[in-house]
């Protein structure tokens, strides 16, 4: 006999619970299955998630910029949650600081102040940190003793959260890059741009599938009839947001080389169009991830690119009869685009002034959600 109370009646009637079946006996085991409001409250959560994920990737950029990354030379799970209070603990830490290169070579005059500044900098950004990670695991293990999860989205979770630990670790790896004396360099102390690109790289793929899961736990898909033409938009728009992905991507080495100081001159590098140090590094293949000024022309070029694309996608969806939200997405990337280039320009013209420079990061990741929102409207029905 199926038991239910007057609560769990109406709650089943509006589709806001999962249905729980009961067994002829009080004793007997109770089995979840997800319903569509329980999918709903794990997209809410799901899409949650990816946006304390882009606080993090904000909040890394400006530790980036005001150089503040290095100020924390250690690496502790718990103990690094307490910041230093006494003026006695505070000058421990700055003692600490004061044996690695970055002091002893770029901020030899740094104040105890001025150190606490920028500790807090980069303490804000581990905090943030381990606060997503509490927001992935924590739920996580609520939903899935709820049943709220299918078999496949059990897999979808724990790759997740398996992955915000990935990215935890691979953050040290990146500080501790910029860490390590390099005799034969006379370069400013800075952390390796491969494994910046890397943290930054792990922490958009992140966020793509965070946002992704969310969107097609809470937008229906459409139905469309499957024509040569959709099936075109559909290539055309995975292809724009592969290039999106990528252009976003080439930033970090950009950030990591400190490549938006070498040429402040747009549309020309200073007065030619392919300047001459494009190719100066031997073997060539190195001047595209070492060569400041190669990265900053490869950056140029994938974001034109972007926005070639951009357009041209808008243009075809223009032809064809979408859905309304399916047009205002695309419209909405389509608007970002030309905002993001904007602002990119802007940035090199004015010599990366920090907040220009930090809204234009963020700029990338919008665009990069609004690509995600395209391809969520644009995909196909499940079978």
């Amino acid at each position: 006999m199926l038991s239910r109370s007057p609560l769990r009646k109406w709650l089943l009637k509006r589709g806001h619970s999962t249905v729980t079946v009961e067994g002829g006996t009080s004793t007997s085991a109770a089995a979840s299955v997800p319903s569509a409001a329980s999918n709903h409250i794990v997209g809410r959560w799901l899409l949650g998630c990816s946006g304390l994920v882009v606080g993090a990737i904000v909040l890394g950029g400006v530790t980036r910029l005001t150089e503040s990354g290095l100020s924390m030379v250690d690496w502790h799970l718990v103990r690094e949650m307490k910041p230093p209070q006494s003026e006695a603990e505070w000058e421990a830490e700055f003692s600490k600081y004061q044996q690695f290169p970055e002091f002893k070579i770029l901020n030899h005059n740094m104040t105890l102040p001025e150190f606490k500044f920028i500790f807090y900098m980069e303490w804000g950004h581990r905090m943030w940190g381990r606060l997503v990670g509490l927001a992935y695991i924590l739920p996580t293990i609520y939903f899935w003793k709820k049943g709220y999860f299918t078999r496949s989205m059990k897999g979808k979770v724990l790759g997740l959260c398996g992955f915000v630990f990935f990215q935890g670790l691979l953050g040290w790896y990146m500080v501790k890059s910029g860490l390590e004396e390099k005799p034969e360099s006379h370069d400013i102390p800075r952390v390796s741009q491969y494994r910046l690109s890397a943290h930054l790289g792990s922490a958009l793929l992140l966020y793509c599938a965070s946002m992704w899961t969310g969107l097609t736990l809470l937008l229906p898909a459409h139905r469309m009839a499957e024509t040569k033409k959709l099936m075109q938009l559909r290539r055309f728009a995975k292809g724009t947001g592969g290039l999106v992905f990528l252009t976003a991507l080439s930033g970090a080495f950009v950030a990591g080389l400190d490549a938006g100081l070498v040429y402040n001159s747009f549309p020309k590098m200073a007065d030619r169009w392919i300047p001459d140090d494009l190719l100066a590094f031997s073997p060539t293949l190195k001047n595209f991830f070492e060569n400041p000024t190669t990265v900053q022309f490869d950056h140029r070029i994938l974001g034109i690119t972007s926005l070639t694309a951009i357009t041209g996608l808008y243009l075809f969806s223009r032809r064809m009869m979408l859905p309304k939200r399916a047009k205002i997405a695309i419209s909405l990337l389509a608007a970002m685009a030309y905002t993001q280039v904007a602002l990119g320009i802007a940035t090199l013209l004015l010599y990366v002034p920090t907040p220009l420079a930090a809204t234009h990061q963020s700029g990338s990741v919008a665009l990069l959600s609004l690509a995600i929102w395209v391809l969520a409207e644009l995909r196909r029905m499940p079978k």
